[in-house]
């Protein structure tokens, strides 16, 4: 049987990744709807609210793959490493890697990406907010899990150190975007990671 209806004349997941480039750079009130579209492949209107339904939902969805894809590093490095410290290390080591890749914006979509919004966009922040609080939640998880198998003394703050290294693993996002070289970043990494023995208790 022959296919009814008009073919679309774009790549949706090309258009998709095409469309996380533009976010991760200029942030969601940042990036325009025409910028959107003719980075998109010059789509039309009626091609872009049929393949995405809106701009907002295809930022949610630029979230969702960027988080697959570039931003999946801090999922890895949870899950990985076999001590809470080699995991804290791999999350700010590789992440420090990823936000200055030559070939990709600078720094963490989730981070940069919405981090103030005028009153219409305040739901946007609000679940970027959340992703972020999500991350700090996981960090402070995998510290109490070394807790629990004995990577960790048993007097650690889990909060506290998780709260710590969520604000570096942030604060390299920013370093990132403005300009920071990595050697620069993985320098931070190292002066965070000197400090591990002295603040889980070990001396």
């Amino acid at each position: 049987m022959a296919t009814r209806g008009r073919p679309r004349t774009f790549d949706r997941d090309d258009a998709l990744r095409r469309a996380m480039t533009v976010f991760w750079a200029r942030g969601y009130e940042g990036a325009t709807l025409d910028e959107l579209k003719e980075a998109m492949g010059g789509i039309t209107s009626p091609s872009f609210y049929a393949a995405f339904g809106s701009k907002e939902a295809l930022f949610r969805e630029a979230v969702a793959l960027y988080r697959q894809t570039a931003g999946s590093t801090t999922a890895i490095a949870l899950t990985e490493p076999a001590t809470a410290r080699e995991s804290v290390d791999a999350i700010l080591r590789s992440n420090a890697i990823a936000f200055s890749q030559p070939d990709a914006p600078r720094g963490c979509m989730v981070v940069l990406g919405a981090l103030l919004c005028s009153a219409p966009n305040q739901q946007v922040q609000e679940d970027m907010r959340a992703i972020r609080l999500e991350t700090i939640d996981a960090i402070r998880a995998r510290i109490r899990r070394g807790i629990d198998e004995g990577d960790v003394p048993a007097g650690a703050n889990a909060d506290a150190l998780g709260g710590y290294y969520a604000t570096v693993l942030n604060g390299l996002s920013i370093q990132a975007r403005d300009g920071a070289p990595r050697e620069a970043l993985l320098a931070t990494v190292d002066c965070a990671m000197a400090a591990w023995d002295a603040m889980v208790g070990t001396r």
